[in-house]
């Protein structure tokens, strides 16, 4: 039973989400924090005494109300779709056959309860009541992804891709307002701002939106018979596979782009340009090649965990840009 309830909330995507929160509180805002630059008597200077607002504990609660919502994400998504995993990938279906429909709407509903009631209180914790909307929208939008914007023409696939965008950029979100409540006297004396943090965490952020919908893009490529049976619009069945093809090639050359473009204007230390090159410029580049001649789910399948490797080699970067603004800002 554990190991069912495992293999049905991800867990380890859940791993991934801990780690990007993680990453991006620990290896990049604290450190661009320690290096944020400001001006003083019209000299370039480093803020001082810029450091996290969140309390441990608080951002302990932000990571756990979105494993929680994410995990029930997983539920929800597995209950509904129990007819077209029968026929997409039956080897791997854990509602129906080691738990019940009845008993993962139960997980379902624990788990929503858990995420939202953590980010509710967390939001009220620090005094930003408003922020509590974002987590029932979360659990509200998982649900009808479920029900009814999957089954709708690329509509699913940019809401997942806006959600996981939403994961790493969460941690800003949250900081920023403290930040400003805790540190406004001195970013006004020192003519500074918080557009480093929303800078590099959009970034983090948009490459996340990218490579998610280039895989959830391939993973419909790789479900078309079983969602062409059971008359879903997805962009394979509505554009065709050929098309689709075309697509998801656009969309990794416009990933390699911005990417390049970035390293070229804002990023050109010889450690990003090596890192960039190797573990991302180039899977994206044999990426777009094993699309060019993918045919199979198989195949498809394959894409699609390669599209998550260069997603994590992505995240992994924060790692070296921890230790690139330690030395080559301090």
């Amino acid at each position: 039973m554990i190991k069912a309830f495992l293999r049905l909330i991800r867990w380890q995507n859940l791993l991934i989400i801990i780690a990007t929160q993680c990453l991006m509180r620990y290896a990049l805002l604290a450190p661009l924090l320690r290096h944020m630059p400001g001006e003083w008597n019209g000299t370039p200077v480093v803020v001082p005494g810029l450091h996290l607002a969140l309390s441990d504990f608080h951002f302990f609660l932000l990571v756990f109300s979105t494993v929680m919502l994410t995990a029930a994400g997983y539920v929800i998504n597995d209950y509904f779709d129990t007819r077209t995993d029968r026929i997409n990938r039956p080897e791997r279906m854990v509602v129906e056959r080691s738990i019940s429909r009845r008993e993962a709407l139960v997980i379902h509903v624990l788990l929503n309860v858990l995420g939202v009631g953590a980010g509710v209180y967390l939001s009220f914790a620090i005094g930003f009541s408003f922020l509590a909307v974002i987590f029932v929208l979360i659990a509200g939008l998982l649900w009808f992804y479920s029900t009814t914007y999957k089954r709708q023409f690329l509509v699913g696939n940019l809401l997942v891709a806006f959600l996981t965008a939403l994961v790493p950029f969460t941690v800003t979100l949250f900081e920023i307002p403290a930040l400003t409540k805790l540190f406004a006297p001195q970013m006004i004396a020192y003519h500074a701002t918080w557009r480093p943090l929303v800078m590099w965490s959009a970034g983090v952020s948009l490459f996340a939106f990218l490579l998610t919908l280039i895989r959830e893009i391939i993973k419909d490529m790789e479900d078309y018979e079983g969602d062409l049976s059971f008359g879903r619009r997805s962009m394979p069945v509505v554009a065709g596979l050929d098309a689709t093809r075309y697509v998801v090639i656009g969309l990794i050359v416009l990933t390699m782009v911005l990417l390049g473009g970035v390293v070229f204007f804002y990023l050109r230390d010889t450690l990003t340009i090596i890192y960039t090159t190797l573990f991302l410029e180039l899977p994206l580049l044999w990426l777009a090649w094993r699309m060019m001649r993918a045919r199979s789910p198989q195949v498809y399948h394959r894409c699609s965990l390669l599209t998550k490797g260069i997603m994590l080699a992505g995240l992994l970067y924060l790692v070296l840009a921890s230790y690139l603004f330690s030395s080559l800002l301090a």
